[in-house]
């Protein structure tokens, strides 16, 4: 057996107060999972905060808000600042204010050229039937209403409008848009239907007997389709199904289509150049009328003046005879038959190329050449 070997005492304590050195020293790992578990736990409060605020807005004066706990509408608030319980618990959800006035367009609705042609070519299928041909009437229509007149107008409208119920508005705002363009097209077919087509836009100058009346009806047409739209929008509402709108304004822009303007157009063109030429022809007749009033003063001057001096001529001519007429009637001068007879008689006889005198008291047969054939 061996022998043990002894240890020194200062070696023992020495070894002992290593372990105990190594005993008391932090470890690394254990420092930082613990900055990590502080670092950590901040965020985590921090996320719970931002959370716990996540649902706080400053509602601008032209908007409010409306808040729904659980999927339920809880309360409406209006311009300021809204603090709400986090998601899912409460969703706020902002739409105008009621003094906020919003649009919608209802423009001139036009056939698209692949509809049209699709129906073209359906027409050409003979089993169809004419089907094709309906069709392709239809499309071409479409953007076209008809007036009580029969006429065709096109309506671009646009409606201005302000929500007055919260509620209905969010229900229904994701239908809002195409719900009020029917309503608009609905509306406008039955204000067209009910008045003639000079009632709705100027398409006829010529009727100036009634255009006083006639603007006055064009002046109420806005009005009438505003009061048309909102009275269906309060038949909705009454139905449980309304939009939460009401119209403050409507605009509209009637136009003809442009086949029918060129149409108007030519006619407007042809009566204009039959009244020219109507007033040219009274032009005209008014030159001949007073040519020939003229012509016909004329000659009714020109006919007295000729009676005039033949009837100057004619007394002077009978003058004497009128003398002698009067003396042989009053027996003032017997010898005047014979002196004129004497005057005259010489004037006359120097005309005549021959003269035979016979005896008026010769009882005898005179025999006288005819003229030569």
């Amino acid at each position: 057996m061996g022998r043990r070997r002894p240890i020194p005492a200062q070696a023992i304590v020495a070894n002992n107060a290593e372990e105990v050195t190594a005993r008391g020293a932090p470890n690394p790992w254990l420092q930082a999972g613990g900055i990590a578990f502080l670092a950590l736990y901040a965020v985590a409060i921090l996320a719970a905060l931002g959370w716990l605020f996540s649902n706080l807005h400053q509602i601008s004066p032209q908007n409010r808000a409306i808040v729904s706990r659980l999927g339920a509408f809880n309360r409406v608030r209006g311009a300021g600042l809204l603090l709400a319980w986090p998601r899912p618990f409460e969703e706020v959800t902002l739409l105008p204010s009621s003094e906020t006035i919003l649009e919608q367009d209802m423009p001139v609705e036009q056939p698209q050229p692949g509809a049209v042609s699709s129906q073209s070519a359906g027409g050409d299928d003979e089993s169809s039937g004419g089907a094709g041909a309906m069709l392709s009437d239809a499309a071409a229509s479409i953007g076209n209403r008809l007036t009580g007149d029969a006429g065709v107008v096109q309506m671009d409208v646009k409606v201005f409008y302000t929500v007055i119920d919260p509620y209905e508005y969010v229900m229904q705002k994701a239908h809002l848009a195409p719900a009020l363009v029917r309503l608009m097209s609905r509306s406008v077919v039955r204000v067209c239907a009910s008045r003639d087509l000079d009632a709705i836009l100027v398409a006829r100058p010529e009727l100036l007997g009634s255009a006083s009346q006639l603007a006055e009806e064009r002046e109420r047409l806005r009005g009438d389709v505003m009061q048309n739209i909102n009275h269906s929008l309060a038949q909705l509402h009454a139905a449980g199904a309304g939009l939460g709108i009401e119209l403050k304004r409507v605009d509209l822009i009637a136009t003809l289509h442009p086949d029918t303007v060129d149409a108007f157009n030519s006619v407007l063109t042809a009566s204009q150049e039959v009244l020219q030429e109507i007033a040219n022809a009274r032009t005209d007749s008014e030159k001949t009328l007073q040519t020939a009033n003229e012509d016909a003063d004329r000659t009714v001057e020109i006919a007295q003046a000729r009676a005039s001096e033949r009837l100057a001529k004619a007394q002077a001519d009978t003058a004497d005879v009128l003398q002698l007429s009067e003396a042989i009637k009053g027996g003032l001068d017997a010898g005047l038959l014979p002196r004129m007879y004497r005057e005259r008689i010489t004037a006359i006889l120097a005309k005549t190329s021959f003269l035979t005198v016979i005896d008026p008291r010769d009882d005898a047969h005179l025999l006288i050449q005819g003229a030569p054939q």
